[in-house]
């Protein structure tokens, strides 16, 4: 069974959230605070946080900043405020993906489960001969799941190693928004760029030597991103 640790304060929209993805057959764990969702994430394994930005004792960008200095698991932020700069500012925190209260259970439970998707297809081993994309100073492992910037390890979320992983696999393709969202996300596109914004600046801010003036993945303005030429 895979589990969940719900960080949220709202007992109502946990017991609500408990009741629908139990019957979707996750196991759940909850914790109303975010000093009891740090405590409970390191006593035990998870599939996925479900964390609510606005909590008591320790907010969710604080527990996703602590989180994230040991763990790649994906997190899903939910909060009442949906503008532009809390999803920039939780995506950039490094957060996978991101749904505004009040949302459906039908698509919190549609990003749940393509968030562990993608998860578990990033952290999978096959036991294949050895596929290595190098790309000037990238050396992308696709079987061992890695990848090194002048022989140095580089750590990706499962979101950010989609994104690489389909510009190096397509070296010459021009990708849209919706194409990379459709390839990455597995879902249906409805023009949130932000999303898809954030992803590709945090991966540039590892794998460019200059973020602001990127090499590896080139933007092609008003169309789309494309992998760039060495």
């Amino acid at each position: 069974m895979q589990r969940i640790l719900l960080v949220e304060d709202d007992h109502s929209i946990s017991e609500m959230v408990d009741h629908y993805l139990t019957k979707e057959g996750f196991g759940i764990v909850h914790a109303f605070d975010g000093e009891e969702g740090i405590r409970l994430f390191q006593q035990d394994s998870y599939d996925l946080v479900l964390l609510d930005i606005m909590l008591p004792k320790l907010n969710g960008m604080d527990f996703l900043k602590i989180i994230r200095e040991k763990s790649n698991i994906p997190v899903l932020m939910i909060s009442a405020k949906d503008g532009d700069v809390d999803k920039a500012l939780g995506l950039g925190f490094g957060a996978d993906d991101y749904i505004a209260k009040p949302f459906s259970m039908i698509e919190l439970t549609a990003r749940v489960k393509a968030a562990i998707r993608r998860a578990t297809q990033y952290s999978a081993e096959e036991p294949a001969v050895n596929k290595v994309i190098r790309i000037h100073q990238l050396a992308i492992d696709i079987d061992n799941v890695s990848v090194l910037k002048n022989g140095e390890p580089l750590q990706l979320t499962s979101t950010e190693w989609q994104l690489l992983c389909l510009f190096a696999s397509n070296p010459k393709k021009v990708f849209t928004k919706e194409q990379i969202y459709r390839s990455v996300w597995n879902e249906e596109y409805f023009d949130d760029q932000n999303i898809i914004n954030v992803h590709m600046r945090r991966l540039r801010e590892k794998i460019e030597d200059d973020p602001s003036s990127p090499q590896y993945i080139k933007t092609l303005w008003g169309i789309g991103y494309k992998l760039g030429e060495f």
